[in-house]
């Protein structure tokens, strides 16, 4: 939260950008930390900072909110400006962020403008099982066919999503969709039904964010998302164990059978190197550095474990916690 909230109140036009005012709101969610505390003294000392506390859930309401689309509506609401910006309290902004995006949003005539940031990773599973997850909503989500309107296919990051206010409200907001898990992803689809424009990037120039501070976290996290992230979970789970079987096992086949002909093992150790390519490649769509790339074939277990545990909650159990709150799942 200090992070966030020393990046945003640094950029480098805190009046006016390209003629609209500029307003920070901060919604306190029944945080238990210091956050409200933080907001209290920022809010104390800037004009342009207003505190808010977020509504309480009655989450066994069937018309309720989810905690972070309750958040966000709370803070449209109270909203003047042209553009409303919806980020989360563990982004970075990079200077100029705000006044570029919105130049970016002119340019490409986007109504809805989400960036995907650049993730700060620790410890030896983020750095595993991250580009592994990445990968694949670059897989499933490309950003071209996202941007084409003729395409049904919609994404946003909740992490960094710009909208126009009309176009918002015209859509119902975070209200039309507050028990949506992936509310980003609502929101971007009621924006791209409406015949309006939206774009989605990778844009580690302008956001970073730590997602997780510690593995259990990233279990709990991901488990509330992928399989509504994901048409095919199961069988994307397949998929990555025949990855492994194949790192693994075309190498064992070729060095270990020691009646192979040289020809025989030639081709098999081809098929591993091919089986190489094919994997790296994808991973690489990620933007990870290389070093993390390279280990994910040993992230491959969790991310399957992961896969594996969110279909049972949604599909099974149908429920999800989150956060110390648990919701109930559609899917």
């Amino acid at each position: 939260m200090p992070a966030c909230l020393a990046s945003l109140l640094r950029q480098s036009e805190p009046g006016f950008l390209l003629g609209q005012q500029w307003e920070l709101i901060i919604v306190n969610d029944d945080s238990t930390d210091k956050t409200r505390e933080i907001a209290s003294e920022a809010a104390a000392g800037n004009d342009g900072v207003l505190l808010l506390d977020a509504p309480t859930l009655d989450l066994s309401s069937r018309g309720g909110f989810t905690g972070k689309s309750n958040a966000c509506w709370t803070g449209a609401q109270a909203a003047r400006g042209r553009y409303l910006l919806f980020t989360d309290a563990d982004t970075i902004h990079e200077t100029n962020d705000i006044s570029r995006s919105l130049r970016e949003a002119d340019r490409h005539k986007a109504i809805l403008l989400s960036y995907s940031p650049r993730q700060i990773v620790t410890g030896f599973w983020q750095h595993a099982v991250m580009p592994l997850i990445f990968s694949e909503l670059a897989s499933v989500y490309p950003s071209k066919e996202v941007y084409d309107p003729v395409r049904n296919l919609a994404a946003a990051n909740g992490q960094f999503i710009l909208v126009e206010r009309e176009a918002y409200f015209a859509v119902g907001g975070h209200r039309a969709i507050g028990k949506e898990i992936l509310e980003d992803v609502a929101l971007a689809q009621n924006i791209k039904r409406s015949d309006r424009i939206i774009r989605f990037r990778y844009a580690p120039e302008a956001v970073s964010t730590r997602m997780y501070q510690t593995t259990s976290e990233l279990i709990e996290g991901w488990t509330k998302n992928l399989a509504l992230l994901f048409p095919k979970p199961i069988a994307l789970a397949f998929w990555r164990i025949l990855d492994v079987i194949l790192f693994f096992g075309l190498p064992a086949l070729a060095l270990g059978i020691y009646w192979l002909l040289p020809w025989q093992r030639s081709v098999i150790l081809l098929l591993w190197v091919r089986a190489l390519w094919r994997f790296y490649s994808r991973v690489a769509r990620s933007h990870f550095p290389g070093f993390d790339v390279a280990i994910s074939i040993l992230g491959i277990p969790l991310f399957v474990y992961l896969l594996i545990r969110s279909v049972i909650q949604h599909h099974i159990k149908k429920s999800v916690a989150w956060k110390g709150r648990s919701y109930n799942s559609t899917r």
